[in-house]
């Protein structure tokens, strides 16, 4: 579950308020003053206190610094927020209209910030989930900080929009209240395009594969989606608007957070692996020979040579299994519309691809083996459960690997087998794991590799076929 940093010790009441604290004033079972928190966000009712606003219109400074003390209280409240029984008192307190009236009228980053930070932490219980996600005026200010132009008010509010859409009793309602404003497609693919704090690029990149893993209707919309008119803005008046498309922005986010650590792309090669579900999500991304050029030369380099690579230990693999199955996925989907892609050298690439499969096949194996022995200690229970949440993401990834393998066996021609045998791709080793993976199901496929590879070298599909009888028998 994400929360804030907690900010630095501080104590938490003044002397005068311990007796209170003492005799009655805590916050359910915890160590918090009423009579403090209710000081607290007095005080922010009087910030933004139309008085208040008035008196201060001519200090734009004052609008968007944030006194000391109160930012150190106000940060308290953000840590605090996290503890169940403070966060039902703050709903019973009306604090969400509070916050509300902050988001509305403070133009202080810092404070809009820790405030929709607030609300995240108060997001995480599901009865407070429910109460602010029914709220429509909470929900449309909330939408609204999505175009703010604050990194943390992002950051803060989109680790609050993902808290609800996990949420399955309010995820619809979030779901449809993004359809409604086209301009948060804007504001999702700018922040992707052009942002370098890859904090904020991960956690939009889980609303939007949280979204489209919700809704294929939302996927499919933003996927077609070109330029949409800002909020409120009259179409004329949207004409000159720059022209988004999602996935060059998607590979631009992926591009920065790789910089940061390839481990975090997870998120956007997922999202990548949900468009390949759809023709439409296949067509953006190979329709324009630029982009579709990036996004597989990007995901080659990274099964080429960043992920499970030789000098990697097996159980390397239990840790990239998630993100070599959506890389894999995409890669595959991409070769096999490479007939209509010029741009696709595929005969200069099936030695190379074919070697990172083998060799994630090869990991595999080992891994699988290590985990039935580690399981042995175990309890039965524990080694059925663990066992099966394991074979069930490994399974996925094999199943993926096995079908994109068949795919470039059926495509090589003398020349790259002929190759391959020579520079060791499709040494007897390689070739026999390969065929203990594509064996039965790809049968055909591996028969006609082998008819090839005995006219390059006959002595190596004797020796391959004395491994496999059932080869010997049908070819």
């Amino acid at each position: 579950m994400d929360r804030n940093p907690s900010p630095p010790p501080l104590g938490l009441y003044k002397e005068e308020e311990e007796e209170e604290v003492a005799g009655g004033d805590c916050i359910g079972s915890t160590v918090y003053s009423k009579h403090w928190l209710f000081g607290v966000l007095s005080g922010l009712i009087q910030i933004v206190s139309p008085e208040n606003t008035k008196s201060r219109s001519d200090d734009e400074e004052q609008q968007t610094e944030l006194d000391e003390e109160m930012e150190n209280e106000i940060c308290r409240v953000w840590d605090m927020s996290m503890d169940e029984d403070v966060a039902l008192f703050l709903q019973e307190f009306n604090a969400p209209d509070i916050f509300m009236g902050v988001l509305a009228k403070s133009k202080c980053p810092r404070l809009r910030e820790i405030c929709v930070g607030i609300l995240g932490n108060m997001a995480c219980f599901r009865e407070i989930c429910v109460s602010i996600s029914s709220d429509k005026n909470l929900g449309q200010m909330l939408l609204h900080c999505l175009y703010d132009s604050d990194p943390p008010t992002l950051l803060e509010t989109s680790r609050l929009l993902l808290t609800c859409l996990s949420q399955a009793e309010v995820a619809s309602v979030w779901v449809e209240r993004i359809r409604e404003h086209p301009a948060i497609y804007d504001s999702i693919c700018f922040i992707m395009s052009s942002s370098t704090n890859v904090d904020l690029l991960v956690k939009v990149g889980e609303v939007v594969d949280k979204l489209f893993d919700l809704d294929e209707k939302l996927m499919l919309e933003w996927v077609r989606n070109g330029a949409t008119q800002p909020l409120d803005q009259p179409q004329e008046e949207s004409e000159e608007q720059p022209v988004f498309r999602l996935v060059p922005c998607i590979l631009e986010a992926a591009k920065q957070v790789r910089s940061e650590n390839p481990e975090w792309l997870d998120v956007y090669m997922h999202i990548l692996q949900l468009l390949t579900t759809v023709d439409d999500g296949i067509q953006a991304i190979v329709h324009c020979p630029d982009t579709g050029k990036d996004i597989w030369n990007l995901l080659f380099d990274l099964v080429c040579h960043e992920f499970c690579q030789s000098d990697d230990p097996p159980i390397i693999l239990q840790e990239q299994k998630t993100v070599l199955a959506s890389v894999f996925s995409v890669l595959s989907a991409i070769y096999a519309s490479q007939t209509e892609q010029e741009y696709l050298k595929i005969e200069k690439v099936d030695l190379p691809l074919i070697d990172s499969l083998i060799r994630v096949l090869q990991n595999m194996e080992q891994c699988q083996k290590k985990t039935e022995n580690s399981a042995e200690s175990n309890t039965e229970e524990t080694k059925k459960t663990d066992l099966t949440q394991d074979d069930f993401h490994l399974k996925i990834l094999k199943d993926i690997l096995c079908e994109f393998l068949s795919n470039i066996f059926q495509a090589l021609t003398k020349e790259t087998v002929a190759q391959g045998v020579k520079e060791g791709q499709l040494s007897k080793q390689k070739c026999s794991s390969a065929f203990q993976n594509l064996l039965p199901f790809y049968s055909p496929v591996v028969e006609d590799f082998i008819k090839i590879l005995r006219e390059v070298d006959k002595a190596l599909a004797d020796d391959l076929e004395k491994s496999f009888p059932s080869l010997k028998v049908q070819t």
